[in-house]
C-alpha cells in the first residue's frame, strides 16, 4: 500500500512539473493587489496592462486582488484607477526567465484636484464596497457648525443614544479611526464629540475583523463594526479647538476645552471636562455608553436621562499620531477619568419556593468615586522586505471607593426581619497587557505567515468593611420569639490574573481561489486569591478560618486546526474549519491535598457560507463552536457570607461550557434608493452550561447560591432592520424589531427548573428633513419581557414598556436656532408598583449664534420641564426564581446657559 501511494505521489509531482514547464512557454501571468489608504482591498477598481503585443483590462475583486494571464508582449505598462481617486501607473520590466510576476501593492488615493469644466451636480450619497460602507457627507444637509455626532444622527440607518452610544442598523459601533489611524485608543465617543461635522468628508462603515484576520487574509471571526471618518483635504493642515462653559439652576454646572492640531498625519489632541449634567467626553472603558446601565436600541427616542443618580464627571485626554518616517507609525494616549455617583433608591426581589415566597425590600443610599488612569501606544510598521510589526502595549490603573447604606425588610411566611446594612469598600486595580503581531511577506499572493501574541496580567485588592444588624420576629409558634442578628466583618482579598494567548498562522493558496491555513493557539489564565476574615464579634476579632481563602487556579487550552476558504469570484464565499481543542482545568488550596481537575478534549468546527444574488442581495449561513470557562465567582471555593441573608458559595469542580451558534443573515442594500434590510437569526445551544442553584428553608430567610453544570440550555434569536424613504428623500422610514426565546435552567432547593423567557422589542422611527433649515423626528417603541418557569409552580408572569416621542429642530432666523423634544413612556413591571411610572419628558432649547463664522454660540436649555426624569430608573428583571424591580433618582429639572467657542487656524502656506 505504502508503494502504490508513493507511485501516486510521483506520478503526480512529474505531471505538476511538466504543466510548470509548459506554461513557462513565452506566456506570462501578472497578479496584484490594490488598497486604498487604510489598507483595505478596493473593489472594483479598473486595472489597464498595455504592452507591445497585448491590450487588457480587469477590475479587482472585493479583496482588491487583480490578475492577467496569457501576456505574450515586453514592456508591461499598468494603469489603476477608480472614480474619485488618483490614477496609479506603473511600468513592470520583464525577463525569459519569469513567467509569473508579482506587483507590488498599488495604494489609490482620495483625488483632491478639481477637474476644470465639469460641474458635480449631484453626489452620491451612499456607496456600497463590500465589508465598507461609504457615506459622503457633502450629499447630505447639518446643521452648520454642529458636531460630528450631530451628523450621524441624520444619517441613513445610524441610531445615537442619549448617552452618545451609537448603531448602524442594529450593530453597535465599538471603534473609531481617523484617516485610518486610531484617534484615543479608538474612542467612538471622543471622536463625535469633538470634531465638527464640517470637517468631514466621509465616514466609512467597516466590517473590522479584527488585525489577526486581516493579516491572514481569511475571514474566519464575526467582524466588528467600526467607523473611519475622513477628513476633507483642507482640513488635514489645522489647529481647532473649542471651549464650553456653563452654569445653571440646582447647582448645575459644565465646562470643557478641546485643542486639535492636524498636520497630513500627525494629530495632536488635548480635551478636559468637568460637569454634573452627565455629559462625557469618554466611554468610561465601555462601548455601551458613559457608565450607569447597559443601553440597547430601544431607548432610541428616549429623551430621558439614562444614567441613574446624580453624577460629577471629570476627564482629561492627551492622543497623538506621528509617522516615524515612511514606513512606522506611532500613536498613543494618555486618559484620566472621574466619576463621583449618588444613587438612592428602593427595589423588592421576590423569591419563590414551594409553598412560600421571599420577600426582600430594601431602600438604600449608595456613594461611588472611581477613577481611572490609562496610559496606551501603538506602533505600526512595514519592513523593507514588506514585514508587519504591530506591537500595543496598554497599563490602566483603577481605584473606587463604595459606601452602601441600606435599610431591608424581608418576610418569609410568619418570619418577619428588619436590618441595617453597611458596606464599605476600597478597590484598586492595577493593569497592564501587551499585545504583538507579525505578518511574514512572501511574493507569492496569498502566501502569509503570521504570529500573534497577548500577555495580560490585573490585580485586585479588596478592603471591605460590612456591618449588619437584624431583628427578627417569628410568629410560627403559639408564643411569638424576637431574636437579633448582628455582624460586623473586616474582609481584605487579592487576586491577581495572569493569561497568555498565542497563535501561530500558515496560509497557502491553495489551487485556485482558494486559502488554505493552518494554526496552532494556546490560552492559558492563571488566578491567586488570598481571602482573609476577621469579626470583631467572634473570638476576641481573630481570623475566621472558615472564611478564608488561598487558593491557585489555572484555565488551559491549546487548538491545532485547519481553516479553508474558496472564494471563486464576487459572489461566493465558503469558510470551513476544524480543529482539536483540548481544554483542562485545575484548582487547589493551599494547605488541602484535594486536586480540582477537569479534562476535556473538543472536536470544534466552524462554517461560514456567503452567496451574493446579486450586488444589492446577499445571504451569510454560519456555525460556530467555542468555549466558555468559568469567572472567579463561580470556582471560588470558599463561603461568602458577607450578606448574612444571600451566602454565595463557589464550585470548583465546574466544567467549561461549550458553545454552539447556528446563524443566518439575510441582507439587501439599494444605495441608489437609500434601502436597507437585513433579518438575522440565530440559534444556540450550551453543553454544560453553568447555573445557579440556590437553597433555602421554609422557615428562614436566609438564601444560599452556588452554581452547577446542567445540559439543556439554548436559545433563539431573530432579529430585522429596515430603512427606506418614502414619498421621497425628504421622509425616512424606519423600522426595526427583534424576538429572543431563552429556554433558561436553574435549579431551586436541588430541584431543576426550566424558565421560558421572550423578549420582544418593536422600534419605529419617522425623521423628515425638507431642508437644513429643519429637521424632526418621530419614534415609537414596545417591549415586552414575558417568562413562564415551573418551580415552584407553573406560572406566568410579564412585563411592559410603551415609548412615544417627537423632536424637533428649526432656524427661526440666520442666527437663531430653536429645538425641543418630547418622549412619554408608560411601564408595566411583574409584580409591584415599583415600575409602573409613566414619565412624560420635555426638553427645550434656544440657540444664538454671532461673531465672524458664527463662531460663539449661546445656549439656554431646560432640561426635563416637567421635573419627571429623577425617579424613573426603573430595572426589572427574571432569572430562575427571583424576580427583581427597582426604581432608583436621576438627574431632573433644571435651566442651563452655556457659552460656546470655536477658533481655528491654517498654517502659513
Amino acid at each position: 500500500m505504502r508503494n502504490y501511494c508513493s507511485g501516486i505521489l510521483i506520478l503526480l509531482l512529474t505531471f505538476l512539473g511538466f504543466h510548470e514547464l509548459h506554461a513557462q512557454e513565452g506566456l506570462k501571468s501578472v497578479e496584484g493587489v490594490v488598497v486604498d489608504s487604510t489598507g483595505l482591498g478596493m473593489k472594483d477598481a479598473s486595472v489597464r496592462l498595455v504592452s507591445n503585443a497585448d491590450t487588457m483590462s480587469t477590475t479587482t475583486d472585493e479583496n482588491g486582488f487583480y490578475r492577467f494571464r496569457n501576456i505574450k508582449g515586453k514592456n508591461l505598462n499598468i494603469s489603476y484607477s477608480m472614480l474619485g481617486f488618483q490614477i496609479v501607473n506603473k511600468s513592470i520590466p520583464t525577463t525569459v526567465f519569469i513567467n509569473k510576476i508579482f506587483v507590488p501593492r498599488v495604494v489609490l488615493y482620495p483625488q483632491s484636484t478639481l477637474i476644470p469644466e465639469v460641474r458635480i451636480v449631484k453626489v452620491i450619497p451612499v456607496v456600497d464596497r463590500g465589508d465598507t460602507i461609504q457615506f459622503n457627507m457633502s450629499a447630505f444637509s447639518f446643521p452648520e457648525h454642529s458636531l460630528l455626532e450631530e451628523a450621524i444622527k441624520q444619517l441613513p440607518g445610524f441610531q445615537v443614544l442619549r448617552d452618545g452610544t451609537t448603531y448602524y442598523n442594529g450593530q453597535l459601533i465599538r471603534g473609531v479611526r481617523v484617516d485610518g489611524k486610531k484617534f484615543f485608543s479608538g474612542d467612538l465617543l471622543t471622536a463625535t464629540r469633538n470634531l465638527p461635522s464640517g470637517f468631514v468628508k466621509q465616514v466609512e462603515v467597516i466590517n473590522d475583523y479584527g488585525d489577526l484576520s486581516t493579516a491572514k487574509g481569511i475571514k474566519t471571526s464575526d467582524p466588528e463594526k467600526i467607523i473611519n471618518i475622513i477628513l476633507e483635504e483642507d482640513k488635514k493642515r489645522i489647529t481647532f479647538g473649542q471651549g464650553t462653559i456653563g452654569a445653571g439652576t440646582r447647582d448645575r454646572f459644565i465646562g470643557s476645552i478641546g485643542i486639535n492640531k492636524f498636520n497630513d498625519g500627525q494629530e495632536m489632541s488635548i480635551i478636559g471636562s468637568l460637569n454634573n449634567t452627565n455629559t462625557s467626553l469618554f466611554l468610561f472603558g465601555s462601548p455601551d455608553g458613559a457608565g450607569g446601565r447597559n443601553t440597547d436600541l430601544s431607548e432610541v427616542g428616549d429623551f430621558s436621562d439614562p444614567n441613574d443618580g446624580l453624577n460629577k464627571l471629570g476627564s482629561l485626554g492627551i492622543s497623538f499620531t506621528d509617522n516615524l518616517g515612511d514606513n512606522i507609525t506611532l500613536n498613543g494616549g494618555y486618559s484620566y477619568q472621574s466619576k463621583f455617583n449618588l444613587t438612592e433608591g428602593n427595589s423588592l426581589l421576590t423569591s419563590s419556593y414551594a409553598g412560600y415566597k421571599i420577600h426582600r425590600y430594601e431602600k438604600y443610599r449608595n456613594r461611588t468615586y472611581d477613577n481611572l488612569h490609562t496610559l496606551n501606544l501603538e506602533m505600526n510598521a512595514k519592513f523593507k522586505n514588506n514585514d508587519v510589526l504591530k506591537i500595543n502595549p496598554k497599563v490602566a490603573y483603577n481605584r473606587e471607593y463604595f459606601y452602601n447604606q441600606r435599610s431591608t425588610d424581608l418576610t418569609n411566611r410568619r418570619l418577619h426581619e428588619l436590618g441595617e446594612r453597611q458596606d464599605t469598600t476600597v478597590n484598586s486595580k492595577p493593569s497592564a497587557d501587551i499585545s504583538v503581531l507579525y505578518s511574514k511577506y512572501f511574493h507569492k499572493p496569498g502566501r502569509k505567515l503570521v504570529g500573534d501574541l497577548k500577555l495580560n496580567y490585573q490585580s485586585l485588592t479588596k478592603d471591605d468593611v460590612v456591618s449588619e444588624y437584624y431583628e427578627s420576629f417569628d410568629s410560627t409558634g403559639t408564643i411569638p420569639t424576637m431574636t437579633s442578628y448582628r455582624q460586623r466583618q473586616l474582609v481584605d482579598a487579592r487576586n491577581d490574573v495572569a493569561g497568555v494567548k498565542s497563535s501561530l498562522s500558515y496560509v497557502e493558496p491553495f489551487y485556485e481561489h482558494s486559502l488554505l491555513e493552518i494554526f496552532h493557539e494556546m490560552d492559558i489564565n492563571n488566578i491567586e486569591a488570598v481571602r482573609t476574615v476577621r469579626d470583631p464579634y467572634y473570638l476576641g476579632g481573630e481570623f475566621v478560618d472558615s472564611l478564608a481563602m488561598d487558593y491557585a487556579y489555572q484555565f488551559r487550552s491549546f487548538k491545532t486546526g485547519l481553516n479553508y476558504q474558496y472564494e471563486p469570484n464576487k459572489k461566493f464565499r465558503v469558510n470551513m474549519g476544524f480543529s482539536v481543542q483540548p481544554v483542562n482545568l485545575s484548582g487547589r488550596v493551599r494547605g488541602d491535598t484535594m486536586i480540582y481537575k477537569y479534562n476535556n478534549v473538543n472536536l470544534v468546527p466552524s462554517t461560514t457560507i456567503r452567496y451574493k444574488f446579486s450586488n444589492d442581495l446577499e445571504i451569510k449561513l454560519a456555525y460556530l463552536g467555542r468555549n466558555i470557562q468559568p469567572t472567579f465567582l463561580h470556582i471560588s471555593p470558599v463561603r461568602d457570607n458577607s450578606n448574612s441573608r444571600n451566602i454565595i458559595i463557589g464550585n470548583p469542580s465546574l466544567k467549561a461550557e461549550f458553545s454552539n451558534q447556528f446563524s443566518t443573515t439575510l441582507r439587501k442594500f439599494v444605495p441608489t434608493r437609500g434601502q436597507y434590510f437585513q433579518t438575522d437569526f440565530a440559534y444556540t445551544f450550551i453543553a454544560n452550561k453553568i447555573v445557579t442553584s440556590k437553597k433555602s428553608l421554609s422557615n428562614e430567610t436566609i438564601q444560599e447560591t452556588t452554581f452547577e453544570n446542567t445540559d439543556g440550555y439554548y436559545d433563539i434569536k431573530w432579529y430585522y432592520e429596515f430603512n427606506s424613504p418614502i414619498f421621497s428623500d425628504e421622509l425616512n422610514l424606519g423600522l426595526s424589531g427583534n424576538v429572543d426565546y431563552y429556554n433558561n435552567l436553574s435549579y431551586i432547593n436541588s430541584m431543576k427548573s426550566t424558565t421560558q423567557q421572550v423578549l420582544f422589542n418593536q422600534n419605529i422611527q419617522f425623521r423628515y428633513l425638507p431642508n437644513e433649515y429643519f429637521e424632526s423626528v418621530f419614534n415609537t417603541n414596545y417591549f415586552l419581557n414575558r417568562a413562564v418557569y415551573e418551580l415552584p409552580y407553573k406560572n406566568k408572569i410579564a412585563a411592559h414598556s410603551f415609548l412615544l416621542s417627537l423632536a424637533g429642530r428649526g432656524y427661526l432666523s440666520e442666527n437663531f436656532v430653536l429645538g425641543a423634544e418630547m418622549s412619554q413612556k408608560f411601564y408595566n413591571g411583574y409584580v409591584s408598583e415599583l415600575s409602573d411610572v409613566n414619565p412624560t419628558i420635555i426638553n427645550t432649547y434656544l440657540e444664538y449664534s454671532f461673531l465672524k463664522n458664527k463662531a460663539a454660540l449661546i445656549r439656554l436649555q431646560c432640561n426635563d420641564i416637567m421635573d419627571q426624569n429623577k425617579n424613573v430608573g426603573v430595572m426589572t428583571s427574571y432569572v430562575g426564581n427571583d424576580v427583581f424591580e427597582s426604581r432608583n433618582n436621576r438627574l431632573g429639572r433644571y435651566l442651563m446657559l452655556t457659552f460656546n467657542l470655536r477658533l481655528q487656524t491654517y498654517p502659513n502656506k
